[in-house]
């Protein structure tokens, strides 16, 4: 293995740590593998799976996991759920549907807050997933101390297995404390125009804007110019763009000096 792919591995096994993700009883080996794609989209690597009904390993998984082979290479198999979270401190179980238990039951964003409280706690953590047709079976939610529900359109509330894993493998992700912050991100060869340029573009306009005669009213000229500096902030305009607008001024400008 080269340098470059040693340091990866390790930023991936780094950022790898999380809560297991347990498949109880999946049918086929197309939604493990799809599974362990949604695992690794996440940073999730250890996948647990209790009595596959296809065997393990499965080939089909593979091909379906598009490259999470990772995830698949380290995948465990056992014979019951008791045995799958053996080593677990707390246990989530997944479940689209009301039983007729007493279970907290979260949502996947307020579950993956609590399993990251528990986690960076030293605390290992489980999520149950059930088969594809049935979901969880009673005996197991029991063996969970909370439900996470994942609430959608009340009147067509279906996921596949994959999908129920994307959801609350995101939830986990998003509470990552090193994510970008929420942003516009300027993309291309330029930058984004600075405060200095941004004023320069505003007293362009705003000289040209009187020049014209646009400002009617004194006393609502000070609310204008607001209106019209927010407005072109809101824009996040790059260094370029601002010279494009200056150019769009220029022109109009020039224009209406022709016609005069």
């Amino acid at each position: 293995m080269s340098g470059t792919n040693k340091r990866e591995l390790a930023k991936f096994e780094a950022d790898g740590a999380g809560p297991a993700i347990i498949l109880v009883e999946p049918q086929l080996g197309e939604n493990i593998g799809a599974c362990a794609r949604a695992m690794l989209n996440c940073g999730l690597t250890d996948l647990r799976i209790v009595n596959p009904r296809d065997g393990w390993p499965n080939e089909k998984a593979v091909s379906a996991s598009a490259g999470a082979t990772v995830v698949l290479d380290r995948a465990r198999v056992f014979e019951s759920v008791p045995d799958a979270i053996a080593d677990l401190h707390k246990v989530y179980a997944t479940c689209p549907r009301k039983r007729d238990m007493v279970k907290v039951t979260l949502n996947a964003r307020s579950a993956a807050k609590e399993i990251r409280a528990h986690w960076e706690g030293g605390r290992n953590v489980g999520i149950l997933f059930g088969p594809e047709r049935t979901g969880l079976f009673n005996d197991d939610i029991a063996l969970a101390e909370r439900v996470i529900a994942i609430p959608l359109n009340p009147g067509f509330s279906s996921l596949n297995l994959a999908q129920a894993v994307l959801v609350v493998g995101y939830e986990w992700f998003q509470t990552r404390d090193d994510l970008p912050p929420d942003e516009t991100l300027f993309t291309g060869n330029s930058r984004p125009a600075t405060s200095g340029e941004m004023q320069n573009l505003f007293d362009h306009l705003e000289g040209e804007l009187d020049q014209t005669g646009f400002y009617t009213s004194e006393e609502k000229r000070p609310s204008m110019v607001r209106n019209v500096r927010n407005t072109l902030h809101r824009a996040h305009m790059t260094e370029q763009e601002v010279r494009t607008f200056h150019g769009i001024i220029a022109a109009l400008v020039g224009r209406k000096k022709q016609r005069g």
